[in-house]
């Protein structure tokens, strides 16, 4: 804060008698010169903003007459009024530019008009050189409280803004009602999508070597996209898949973090999405614990969800099902399940069909062929039995 030994010091104080005279001519040559000159203030001064940018100029006046008076308020709010311009500039969408403007206008009128008073009352040359620099010295530091109070609201609204968002992925994660979610979406600044997907992921691994410094979790992350990434089950939330999954960012993190992505969903229904994308990543893991590269897509796994949902009645089915098996090396089980799980899904196709779907000789095929007619009999032939043999192999395997 400049204090009195500004170069107003250096000023007679019966100048600030002759320039009070001129204040409230000036505030209005002030104001009329920012409509005309900065675009952004052209509108009427009506309101809050009018009142605003009223008090400010006039309140910079006054107050440096009574610096040039020595009479220096030590109230620590006294720049609340220039704060409270910079944080209302935030509020009209706008950056400090329009304000910035009008202050170094603002300046050059006061000093046009002030320059023909001090000459009025027999200033010299060197005391008008003092006078513009304790205008201009003055303007810097309201332009300066003015920064300070849009950077604050630039924080808090960065701190609503996040706590917003933690509600709205919170009821995203829980699957709330939609007129929960449209309210939620409305104060987090993200609009509601038609359709989403969750993606789970592997919680993060620190690199190996001394601790780095701290970097942001979402660095890259498009702004819509919706992440949770630390705790022991880390998540996103992914608005229009089709465009956003395609981003650079954040293919590069579904890479690295061993990613399942839920099937793509109305916004009420995100919490099934990343349940179904959690279960298949949790069976990933058991059965590739050394990991994956390639995001894997329930889209094209929903058979294997449908699995998922009750694997003790699986296993119960495949116990049944597939105990004709069970006097068979595992080399030989192996070898006919999947056989027989080929035949299955090429519609209990011909011999060279299940060939080229396991890329083995005809003749090895219809010889496994015919060993299954042995081992299973009229279980092939009957519908019910086929689909819970396909249900019993399904299980058996893993995603890939």
């Amino acid at each position: 804060m400049a204090g009195l030994s500004g170069p107003w010091s250096a000023l007679p104080r019966s100048l600030a008698t002759e320039l009070r005279k001129e204040q409230p001519t000036i505030a209005a040559e002030i104001i009329g010169e920012i409509r005309r000159q900065v675009p952004e203030f052209s509108r009427p001064l009506a309101g809050k903003f009018g009142a605003g940018i009223q008090h400010g100029v006039e309140t910079a006046l006054a107050e440096f007459t009574d610096l040039i008076e020595g009479a220096r308020p030590e109230n620590p709010a006294r720049l609340r009024v220039y704060r409270a311009l910079g944080r209302g500039e935030l509020a009209e969408g706008r950056s400090l530019d329009a304000l910035q403007a009008a202050y170094r206008l603002g300046a050059r009128v006061a000093w046009r008009r002030y320059a023909r008073a001090a000459r009025r009352v027999g200033l010299g040359t060197e005391q008008l050189v003092v006078l513009a620099e304790a205008i201009f010295a003055h303007i810097d530091e309201l332009a300066a409280a003015s920064v300070q109070g849009y950077v604050r609201a630039q924080a808090d609204k960065a701190g609503t803004l996040g706590r917003s968002r933690s509600q709205l992925i919170g009821l995203l994660e829980r699957g709330a009602r939609r007129p929960d979610l449209e309210a939620a979406a409305t104060l987090a600044d993200w609009p509601l999508p038609w359709d989403l997907c969750a993606v789970a992921l592997a919680p993060d691994e620190p690199p190996p070597g001394p601790p780095r410094p701290t970097e942001p979790r979402r660095r890259g992350l498009p702004d819509l996209v919706l992440a949770e990434l630390d705790g022991p089950e880390p998540f996103m939330i992914v608005p229009e898949p089709s465009l956003y999954l395609r981003d650079g960012q954040v293919r590069a993190l579904l890479e690295q973090r061993r990613a399942v992505v839920g099937p793509v969903v109305p916004p009420e229904q995100a919490g099934d999405s990343l349940r179904w994308a959690r279960a298949l990543r949790a069976r990933l893991e058991a059965r590739h614990p050394e990991g994956w590269k390639e995001p894997v897509d329930c889209e094209r796994r929903l058979a294997d969800l449908l699995l998922l949902a009750d694997p003790v009645l699986v296993r119960l089915i495949s116990a049944r099902r597939l105990r004709a098996l069970e006097g068979l090396t595992p080399k030989q089980r192996h070898r006919l399940g999947e056989t027989l799980l080929a035949w299955l899904q090429t519609n209990r196709g011909s011999a060279p069909d299940v060939a080229a779907c396991l890329g083995i000789h005809p003749q090895t095929a219809r010889q496994r062929l015919h060993q299954l007619q042995r081992l299973f009999g009229p279980a092939l032939g009957d519908a019910d039995a086929r689909f819970e043999l396909e249900i019993a192999l399904r299980g058996r395997t893993s995603p890939p």
